[in-house]
């Protein structure tokens, strides 16, 4: 949920940084939140006329596939399980603690291919900080990832519609800024007024479609 005027220009340095950061070392922002200058309460105003870059899209998928790789080696032995399950740790984002868990409730009663838990030995984590960039998702590329949750964004946002949709980016969906509000992915598109943190049914269904036949392929990955 970044904004697009500060997207373009932050995403390739931002994302290409994220590609080699592992789950265990924290976003800069994190651990050093006094060196990050606050965004403007409109910097995140609108969304709605940024519609997603090839960049952006390349790494969802990247975040996707690594999660799933990771996921896959842990389940081999078990590949005809009805639900794979995703775990995710939130110590590292205590503030958020309820929006976390709440948002994990949302996707759990909304797919049935795939489960989040919270737990050791994470697929992912979630961290918290201030970032002019807004909240995120990034991957180390190899199986390991973490979702930053910015302050000033969860307060003028909803904050449990932000971490659902961060969220979503584990699970495989891209951002969609131009949709509506009941579109979860569209992000800060619709504005702040937005407060459905429920992925419609047309998201349900593209997590279960990746989760039932996108992780079959990669068992298959050495």
């Amino acid at each position: 949920m970044r904004h697009p005027k500060i997207l373009t220009s932050l995403l390739t340095a931002t994302l290409g940084a994220g590609l080699t950061l592992s789950l265990g070392a924290a976003p800069a922002s994190a651990a050093e939140p006094s060196a990050v200058t606050h965004a403007t309460s409109t910097a995140y105003a609108s969304y709605a006329a940024y519609a997603g870059s090839a960049e952006e899209a390349k790494a969802n998928q990247a975040f996707f596939d690594a999660v799933v790789k990771s996921v896959a080696k842990k389940r081999a032995a078990a590949p005809g399980a009805a639900a794979v399950t995703v775990v995710y740790s939130a110590a590292n984002a205590p503030s958020f603690r309820s929006q976390i868990s709440r948002s994990a409730q949302i996707w759990n009663s909304s797919v049935v291919n795939v489960r989040l838990v919270e737990g050791s030995n994470a697929d992912f984590a979630y961290y918290e900080g201030n970032d002019s960039r807004g909240s995120y998702a990034s991957t180390d590329g190899h199986g390991s990832g973490y979702i930053f949750l910015d302050y000033r964004q969860n307060q003028q946002y909803n904050s449990t519609r932000v971490t659902a949709h961060e969220t979503g980016h584990v699970l495989g969906l891209p951002d969609h800024y131009s949709g509506p509000c009941s579109e979860l992915m569209s992000g800060g598109g619709p504005g702040t007024s937005c407060q459905n943190a429920n992925p419609n049914s047309q998201e349900r269904a593209r997590v279960d479609q990746l989760w039932r036949y996108g992780l079959a392929s990669a068992f298959k990955t050495p």
